[in-house]
């Protein structure tokens, strides 16, 4: 972070000690070690990501290291607000790809008969598939056209378009393979979000960090994303979720390259739009695909691509806690109904199996927890694609 300061005060010789003098007052100053350097990359002024960041891209566009940038805009019933969000987005961006998920209102055709700007290509699908399906296609369009980074915006105008060079710059410094945003680092802005959205935000968040395996991340579902293009090509852009799972989704299947993931603090901005989704039909699909996620993540992670004591430590604690559970309570109903006390051996057998089974469980979560990724892989990937 220093250094990155330094860098800025060097651009800025007359603005020197201005910068000095709000170093001393930057939020960073309190935290513990390792959150500044989670955040080194997005420094903040004031509270509020993306000065930096902006001068990062454009001190490497002046040197001439200028990445390809594009943004993809799925748009589905957001021709009211669409053309305020392509307005927004700056000159480091090269090229805008809106898809018209074949949506009732036209927007396709609303943004290309209206907007002028010729970063912009329109594309439309003959059949509705879905967020997922629509950024799945932008993503494809923009390998296709030698994009290197490609960021993912969504179309109701709740994103704010100048904290782009704050998603790419981590990318760009090599310091994470995918970047979303995380509208829950600011406690105090979190009181703008209805509290239904709050509660169920924190529980995605929890079952997203046991099925996707990135334990440091928070705010799943946050549609703000970048990616770097040797990352996106070598998702299975076939088996990723086509629809409101898609952003859990795609986090499980960065986990499986071993990508980088890192959070870019946002202010959370919600307007009276309505959502879309019903919870009381998602919960039960949302649940089996989490399982189904951390069952195939640890499979991969832990005996098909590697193993390590953790390999062990999983099963050998599930089997004994699920005897002792089902012994113990077996014995305890048995004791009630013929009024009998059980016997210590058998009270000691079934406790030391839960506690053990239980102290296994908790040594893989902890090998679990230190294993998320940390080492970008885009670098790794590009060679494998070109050989």
């Amino acid at each position: 972070m220093w250094s990155l300061w330094g860098s800025i005060e060097a651009a800025n010789t007359i603005q020197a000690g201005n910068s000095l003098g709000k170093m001393s007052e930057h939020p960073l100053g309190a935290m513990p070690k390792v959150v500044k350097q989670r955040l080194s990359s997005v420094p903040t002024e004031y509270g509020r990501p993306g000065q930096a960041e902006r001068l990062t891209v454009r001190q490497r566009q002046r040197r001439g290291v200028k990445e390809q940038i594009a943004v993809v805009i799925p748009s589905y019933r957001v021709s009211t607000v669409i053309l305020n969000v392509i307005r927004k987005i700056g000159p480091e961006v090269v090229r805008i790809y809106v898809i018209d998920d074949c949506c009732p209102d036209q927007s396709g055709s609303s943004v290309q008969s209206i907007c002028k700007d010729e970063r912009v290509t329109v594309i439309r699908h003959q059949e509705n598939q879905g967020v997922g399906g629509a950024v799945m296609t932008g993503y494809q369009k923009a390998i296709d056209d030698g994009m290197d980074i490609i960021v993912k915006v969504d179309g109701d105008d709740q994103m704010d378009a100048s904290l782009i060079p704050s998603f790419v710059s981590p990318i760009i410094v090599g310091e994470a393979d995918y970047t979303k945003g995380n509208r829950f680092f600011y406690v105090e802005n979190t009181r703008a979000m209805p509290s239904i959205r709050l509660f169920g935000n924190t529980v995605l968040s929890f079952l997203t960090k046991v099925s996707s395996g990135y334990w440091d991340v928070f705010d799943p579902t946050n549609g703000f994303t970048a990616i770097h293009r040797d990352v996106a090509q070598h998702l299975p852009f076939q088996k990723i979720s086509r629809r409101y799972f898609f952003e859990t989704d795609m986090l499980f299947r960065l986990n499986t390259l071993r990508a980088v993931v890192m959070d870019v603090p946002m202010e959370a901005k919600y307007g009276g739009e309505l959502s879309n989704v019903r919870i009381n039909k998602i919960i039960g699909e949302f649940l089996l695909k989490h399982l189904r996620n951390f069952l195939i993540r640890v499979f991969y992670n832990y005996y098909l691509r590697d193993m390590s004591l953790a390999s062990i430590e999983l099963p050998v604690g599930l089997i004994m806690f699920v005897f002792g559970t089902v012994f113990g309570s077996y014995h305890w109903v048995r004791s009630i109904l013929l009024g009998v006390s059980a016997s210590a051996g058998t009270v000691m057998v079934a406790s030391l199996s839960v506690i053990l089974g239980l102290q296994f469980i908790l040594a893989f979560l902890s090998y679990d927890i230190r294993s998320v990724p940390q080492k970008p892989v885009h670098r790794a990937l590009k060679s494998i694609g070109e050989s």
